[in-house]
């Protein structure tokens, strides 16, 4: 698929112009339409199920008149092809929501069954390579890819940094960064590297893939309908039932009234009454908010899933990599009395210099920063460097004979205690910054060198830019936000204040988790969460909507019904956002559908009847010409009307953040007025044309 016209809007990506214009899609979709003609595939769809029989029933009489020499066949003619262009139309509109799908289905399959891999020999990262087809790669094998190479399997990069072109999955034309570490090392099979080089870890196995389940998403077993779409559905078979008998009965009432009604025209007017335009659209509709899920890089296991997250009262989300950006930074050195923070910010970086982590590169940086100390040559002063270890707590170097360390404030002052020969050391101004620091929400990690406490460097989670203002977007759609986190209470509660998150749960345990998430549906409410970890397949199952991280274990894929193939948790906020624009869009174009077949009552019922009860005439105020131009155009409009429509079912209705009061009445000043009145100009105009070209 092209993707030129992508744009992105209110965080989601969705395609600035209807695919309804790629050829790529037009032409099958067309195919499609007459394919789906068949009786099996059309009971599916009952409204359009029941246009389609009567439109054959109308094809009969059209052939017997012609056998007769029936005088009103061009007229009949007209009726029947419209009617038949209507069942196409509905058709056209689900092929083409399917035919976005299956292009990129057929796309990647091509990568899937093309694709080669260069395969690392054993498990040395450093090791020789062999080409290999990338159908045989296996879970834990590792691939080298470089610039211009597809990737050949779902994966983690375990070494290197490169742009990927993603557009044959996500739509966005625009390449990402992928790099080793966090929350951007995942990839995915069938994209393609522009620049560098990379080693992946392949983490799915063949037929668990992206590739494998996205073409079973779109080209597998029969899309299963969402209980909302069937509610629907039968609300519309419930409608057409009963104009059914109601158009049944008016033959009778106009004998009575001394005249007649062709069949041809009830026909025409039973299709006109039932609520064919959202009965063409709905199955588009759903299809088109799967695709657009897909579109974000992320599977669902089913509709019901994208419209629960519509539905959703309670987000759960975890601090670390949701709400912060994922590790702590070292944001100011504080020193004890006695102590100036360039001494403070030498030992620091000292004690840093082997540490790895995010933080201890972090404690570095600063250092370098605030006072421009460089990293020191001390490979000649027999320096020898203490990892962190889980028993101490602490980490370090021994240098000229000096023991530096940093860690957690108790683990310091013993360690200080074991230096000293006492039994314990008590500092209160080190214990009183280390306890200003948790209730700012951060983390105190103490530094020593020797027997002397120097004082505290400042760890701070980094709130996400933008964090708050999205949090409070979500307050104004009705959503109530939860981070979870396993900090202590008090800096679990600077950091909900600072990101502006409703309620928090600190301390939480797996146990903790699911039982807040039972407490919370108990009181009727659905929720929303997501994990990547075993420890967190239990609230993933239990929660309305479980996202599981790409990366994450298996167990947590396997227990969530939606996964993120980009890891990143900020994105079940977008994926409410979808759900909630699934349902909006349904709603807005049923609206519209209702308000619609309203106004085409007013253009064909009164020109029907106005022969048998004049009095009806005065209801003509479109001023139709003739009661069978009025017939023609209100079949006309109400085929095309469904076109039209299309690219709106498929590109979803604008969703902005407000109460649903706001909403109500805003659908119903767009959707409801304007399906009133789009009716009246169309069916006008159409007639105007009509009796120009002398067609009745």
């Amino acid at each position: 698929m092209r993707n030129a016209d992508i744009v992105t809007g209110h965080g989601n990506k969705r395609l600035a112009r209807s695919s309804v214009l790629d050829g790529a899609i037009l032409w099958p979709a067309i195919r499609a339409s007459y394919a789906k003609l068949h009786p099996a595939v059309l009971v599916r769809n009952p409204v359009m199920f029941l246009v389609a029989v009567v439109a054959a029933l109308s094809t009969g009489l059209l052939i017997r008149d012609l056998a007769v020499g029936n005088d009103s066949t061009g007229f009949s003619l007209q009726i029947v092809l419209w009617l038949w262009f209507t069942v196409l139309f509905a058709n056209f509109a689900e092929a083409v929501a399917e035919g976005r799908g299956k292009a990129q289905a057929a796309s990647l399959r091509r990568a899937r069954t093309e694709a080669m891999a260069r395969r690392l020999s054993g498990t040395d990262l450093s090791g020789g390579t062999e080409t290999v087809p990338a159908a045989i790669l296996a879970v834990g094998d590792h691939v080298v890819v470089t610039a211009g190479e597809l990737i050949p399997s779902d994966g983690e990069i375990v070494e290197g940094i490169a742009t990927v072109d993603e557009s044959a999955i996500t739509g966005e034309s625009a390449p990402v960064i992928r790099e080793s570490g966090g929350d951007r090392s995942a990839v995915t099979g069938g994209t393609r590297v522009l620049s560098d080089q990379i080693i992946v870890r392949i983490t799915a196995a063949q037929g668990s893939t992206f590739l494998d389940r996205m073409i079973a998403l779109v080209e597998g077993a029969e899309r299963q309908k969402t209980p909302n779409e069937i509610a629907l559905n039968l609300l519309l078979v419930g409608l057409s039932l009963i104009f059914l008998l109601a158009v049944v009965s008016i033959p009778g009432f106009a004998l009575y009234a001394g005249g007649s009604v062709s069949v041809i025209v009830l026909v025409a007017l039973f299709v006109t009454l039932i609520p064919t335009t959202i009965g063409a659209l709905l199955s588009a509709i759903g299809i088109a908010g799967m695709d657009r899920l897909v579109r974000f890089n992320v599977l669902a296991t089913s509709g019901r899933a994208v419209e629960a997250a519509g539905d959703v009262d309670t987000l759960l989300l975890d601090k670390t990599g949701t709400i912060t950006l994922g590790n702590r930074h070292a944001t100011e050195f504080l020193p004890v009395q006695g102590v100036t923070e360039r001494e403070l910010a030498e030992a620091a970086q000292l004690s840093s210099l082997s540490d790895e982590t995010p933080e201890g590169r972090s404690i570095v940086v600063l250092a370098k920063e605030k006072y421009g100390l460089r990293q020191p040559e001390i490979a000649h002063q027999e320096a020898r460097f203490v990892p962190f270890a889980a028993q101490t707590r602490m980490s370090g170097v021994d240098i000229a004979g000096v023991a530096i360390r940093k860690g957690a404030v108790d683990a310091v002052l013993r360690h200080v205690a074991a230096q000293r020969g006492t039994g314990q050391v008590k500092m209160p101004e080190l214990e009183a910054l280390a306890e200003r620091i948790a209730k700012a929400g951060g983390t105190p990690l103490a530094v020593v060198r020797g027997d002397r406490v120097l004082g505290i460097v400042h760890l701070k989670d980094i709130i996400k830019g933008g964090i708050r203002d999205r949090f409070a977007e979500l307050r104004r759609m009705g959503i109530r936000t939860v981070m979870i986190t396993g900090d202590n209470p008090l800096t679990a509660a600077a950091i909900a204040a600072e990101a502006g998150v409703d309620d928090f749960l600190a301390q939480a345990t797996p146990e903790d988790k699911l039982n807040l998430i039972r407490k919370e549906q108990a009181d009727g409410r659905l929720v929303a969460m997501c994990g990547d970890g075993t420890n967190d397949a239990p609230a993933l199952a239990q929660a309305d909507v479980g996202v599981a991280m790409n990366t994450g274990t298996q167990a947590a894929r396997e227990a969530g019904n939606m996964v993120d193939l980009d890891s990143d948790p900020t994105k079940l906020i977008e994926i409410v956002s979808i759900g909630k624009q699934l349902l909006m869009t349904r709603g807005s174009l049923t609206t519209f559908s209702i308000a619609n077949d309203v106004a085409k009552y007013f253009a064909i019922i009164p020109a029907m009847f106005a022969g048998i009860y004049p009095v009806l005439g005065s209801l003509n105020i479109m001023g139709l010409s003739t009661p069978q131009s009025a017939i023609l155009s209100a079949i006309i409009f109400n085929a095309l009307i469904i076109i039209a429509l299309i690219p709106l079912a498929l590109k979803g209705v604008a969703y902005r953040a407000r109460s649903a009061a706001s909403q109500l009445s805003r659908n119903l000043l767009i959707y409801g007025i304007g399906g009133l009145v789009v009716p009246f100009a169309g069916i006008k105009l159409i007639d105007m044309a009509v009796t120009a070209l002398g067609l009745v």
